[in-house]
């Protein structure tokens, strides 16, 4: 499946399942899909993944917020995640999965987000990072599957790559 796939995918089962019916404990599915792709595909697609993925979440209804504060704060972790992921893609969605809601916030409160308050801060974080933490095993695990199973499919005969440009990478 391609990334855009995915994350559309997410943003549904999100929007239409898991807000419903978890509410305020709800794991973000979108932010671990993306950073789950990210750490697995390298640190330009994980920026481009990031950002494609931010831009559609900015719009994704009910959005209160400003146009492109996800698609900024998601290109960022992206990269980064990429760029660390290849080693231990769990450990670094696990700890970005942690990051991302406080980052979110900042961002929110910088780009002058009335909603965003200390004690909203306090109490919504921290509830926000363990939901996503303890999502964020079946997704890397399901989306990894999925990517060691792709890889395996584009080796020769002898297990070795090809030598196209579709390696780590590329969206």
């Amino acid at each position: 499946m391609s990334a855009a796939l995915l994350i559309f995918a997410a943003m549904v089962l999100q929007v239409s399942l898991v807000n419903r019916l978890l509410g305020a404990y709800a794991p973000d599915f979108v932010l671990l899909t993306i950073l789950t792709l990210a750490a697995l595909r390298g640190p330009t697609a994980g920026a481009v993944i990031g950002f494609c993925g931010g831009l559609a979440y900015d719009l994704l209804p009910p959005a209160s917020h400003t146009l492109g504060q996800y698609a900024l704060l998601l290109c960022a972790l992206g990269f980064v995640a990429g760029r660390f992921g290849e080693n231990a893609p769990m450990l670094t969605v696990a700890i970005f999965a942690v990051i991302a809601p406080g980052l979110a916030a900042g961002i929110g409160a910088l780009l002058g987000n009335p909603g965003v308050t200390w004690t909203v801060l306090g109490t919504a974080w921290p509830r926000a990072a363990l939901c996503d933490l303890v999502a964020a095993p079946a997704v890397v695990w399901l989306l990894s599957g999925r990517y060691r199973q792709r890889r395996r499919g584009r080796t020769g005969s002898h297990g070795t790559r090809p030598t196209t440009g579709w390696g780590r990478g590329m969206a």
